[in-house]
């Protein structure tokens, strides 16, 4: 497998540069002579021609060699017993992103709020998340339970901040 380091826009202006060169020294090296003109310009478009026709197959002829790569046959799959693949582990998050994770036993019902919608509870929050304080207040609800107001967040804000209910 060589490869050709030279790029191909290169050869053609070397073969142009070239095809000018010998066009103008043949016109120019002999003084004109009224019947010995012809004969050389004949031989001058000949020379271009042939020139010209060396150097398409060269370049077509890069374009049809194919680059042969080693053959590797792909070992056949063991599902049981074997080498098993090696699948890694994925590392714990620093420190300052676990701040993001919310206890999720800390979901609560409160029928006096919404029969139908859970809040997580401040309460429980307090007891199991050291940055309840920091917690978006766009999120925190305040509502009256019959005996004294009580204080959730909505999951969905939460979750729309940037947080998320975790099973520790």
């Amino acid at each position: 497998m060589t490869q050709d380091i030279r790029p191909k826009q290169h050869r053609k202006f070397i073969a142009l540069v070239l095809a000018a060169a010998m066009a103008v020294t043949g016109a120019s090296a002999v003084p004109a002579k009224a019947g010995n003109d012809a004969g050389k310009v004949i031989a001058g478009l000949a020379v271009l021609g042939i020139l010209g026709a060396v150097l398409h197959d060269h370049n077509t002829r890069d374009r049809r060699e194919t680059v042969t790569r080693p053959h590797h046959p792909q070992r056949p799959h063991r599902p049981h017993g074997g080498h098993r693949p090696h699948h890694p582990t994925p590392k714990p998050l620093p420190p300052r992103f676990g701040r993001y994770d919310l206890p999720a036993k800390c979901v609560k019902t409160f029928p006096r709020y919404s029969r139908n919608r859970d809040l997580v509870a401040r309460g429980c929050l307090k007891r199991n998340y050291q940055f309840e304080h920091k917690l978006p207040q766009a999120c925190k609800v305040t509502f009256w339970n019959g005996q004294k107001n009580r204080t959730g967040y909505k999951p969905r804000c939460l979750n729309k901040h940037g947080y998320r209910l975790v099973h520790r």
